[in-house]
């Protein structure tokens, strides 16, 4: 009895001169995180309107004549550079003929083009059927190479370093990389290679992605509409601003002299791709970003495989921050309105502040201030300002625009897991350089749908797909709501605080994203 009468005057002793306080630096720290983010979102916004008003498309920015053996009868073929495609996979079952068949398939020369397949995988089933597929396709002719390694040291950075090493490489003047699951279209090569061949400045050319399965469940969806801003806006904003943005990893055609020049593949954090890319921007060289060609691929469709990548998405960034960031204040070769993009606008507001300010303030400040009425957090800052980026952010997908209320929620539950994941790569612990592969399922649902029987014996237990840091958030909001509606809360913030605890909970027994029946 004591305890409990003691509880309400321990908390109403240190509430006034600790808490209220402690939750105001709280609430103000967070508002200028938003306000950040919200400048960042409306200067790309002017931008982009200003990039299609005055058509700074790429074709009119760069030379990028398409490439002819009609230019030089006597030449042929040797008219058209000596093109490398990449293929890293592991244990890519459902879709490793997907790549091998697109790439394959390209409009290009045959002897001018030579094809790496670098599988790391650890299945002997699966790396036979790898091995059997570049066969078939070599007995028609095609120059292609099944490559492996005795570790997976490095991973997939790792695998494109060991692919470089080999003495036919020095012969390729221009380097592509596609993952298991991208299919590029015959074109492919004739629409990007034009542009590093006619601008010796230019050392990426990156293609935009496009996603077969966005349609297959509500949760590739939401991912859909977060990943067409990255590339409509985000990467068309940088590329014409200051021909800088991120290799996305795949999809993309390097010059292999500025590949060199910047020290080649980095296995030192799990953004090999975002490392490439800031090293030889600091040499100075070029990006351009196509945002008209378009690379089919797979978006995961499983909440295990899409917490996975956007763990590794969070962390890798934040890390290379961390390694990165006095090599850029110091480097000479760049201006400081370029230093100041890739640190501030880049690194700061994109990679950083983006995620902690999402989780900190909407799923633990808010609700908090519930509890402590003194503190008070102005319109503007929790309505008008996540009303407007919300707004920005859509214009990336019209089609999905219905969809902004779950988009919000969803967006707020991943939060979660990118605000650890980014505090675990700033702060270097854990699981800094955790790789796993994000599980692609190609046509696998619609084969075990078709066998219900099969289905409905290996459905998953209850317990396998739990997720107990959203249960346990769902819990904190819901209490939080709880009080706000007891209590007569001013700000009626119970109305949010139920929805955004309803979205965890879901997220948290799993019903999100595609089960998959397990064999």
């Amino acid at each position: 009895m004591d305890a409990a009468v003691g509880l309400p005057d321990a908390w109403s002793q240190v509430r006034a001169p600790l808490i209220v306080p402690l939750l105001r630096l709280a609430v103000a720290v967070c508002l200028l995180m938003s306000v950040l983010l919200f400048l960042e979102r409306l200067y790309m916004g002017v931008v982009i309107i200003g990039v299609k008003l005055l058509r700074r498309t790429p074709e009119r920015r760069y030379k990028c004549d398409p490439l002819s053996e009609d230019d030089d009868p006597e030449l042929g073929s040797a008219a058209f550079p000596v093109v490398l495609v990449q293929i890293p996979m592991f244990n890519e079952r459902e879709v490793y003929h997907l790549s091998i068949g697109a790439v394959c398939g390209l409009s290009w020369p045959s002897d001018r083009l030579v094809v790496q397949v670098l599988d790391d995988s650890t299945d002997p089933v699966i790396k036979e059927m790898v091995r059997m597929e570049c066969e078939r396709w070599a007995h028609k002719g095609i120059n292609i190479t099944y490559q492996i390694r005795e570790d997976r040291k490095g991973y997939k950075a790792g695998a494109l370093k060991q692919g470089m090493k080999h003495g036919y490489v020095r012969e390729c003047e221009y380097m592509v990389i596609f993952d298991a699951d991208f299919q590029p279209d015959p074109d492919f090569l004739h629409r990007t290679i034009p542009y590093l061949y006619h601008n010796p400045d230019i050392a990426l050319v990156q293609a935009r992605w496009r996603f077969v399965n966005a349609d297959e469940c509500l949760m590739t969806r939401m991912q859909e509409m977060s990943l067409d801003y990255h590339f409509k806006v985000e990467q068309e904003v940088s590329s014409s601003v200051c021909a800088f943005f991120g290799f996305n990893g795949t999809a993309g055609v390097w010059r292999i002299s500025a590949v060199n020049e910047a020290g080649g593949w980095n296995d030192r954090t799990t953004v090999e791709d975002m490392d490439l890319a800031i090293r030889a921007s600091l040499k100075g060289w070029k990006f351009v970003y196509l945002g008209d060609v378009q690379v089919k691929s797979e978006l995961p469709s499983t909440f295990k495989a899409f917490r996975f990548q956007q763990h590794r998405w969070s962390c890798g960034p934040a890390n290379l921050f961390r390694k990165m960031l006095l090599e850029i204040v110091t480097n000479k070769k760049v201006t400081i309105w370029k230093k100041f993009h890739v640190i501030y606008n880049f690194f700061l507001v994109r990679k950083i502040v983006a995620h902690i300010v999402t989780f900190t303030f909407y799923c633990i400040v808010i609700p908090a201030t519930i509890f402590v009425p003194e503190v008070h957090i102005p319109k503007w800052g929790c309505i008008y300002i996540p009303s407007i980026i919300t707004l920005l952010n859509s214009v990336g997908t019209p089609r999905s625009f219905h969809l902004l209320f779950f988009w919000i929620l969803f967006e707020n539950v991943m939060s979660l897991h990118r605000t650890k994941a980014t505090l675990i790569g700033l702060l270097e612990a854990g699981r800094v350089n955790e790789w796993v592969v994000t599980e692609k399922l190609g046509n696998v649902l619609k084969m075990k749908s078709s066998n219900k029987g099969s289905a409905k014996k290996s459905f998953m237990r209850m317990w396998e797909r739990l997720n107990v840091p959203e249960l346990g958030v769902s819990a904190f909001l819901f209490s939080c709501g709880w009080y706000d509606l007891a209590f007569g809360g001013k700000d009626n913030f119970f109305i949010y605080l139920f929805f955004q605890s309803i979205a965890f909970f879901v997220v948290g027994i799993g019903y999100v994203g595609t089960i998959v029946p397990q064999s």
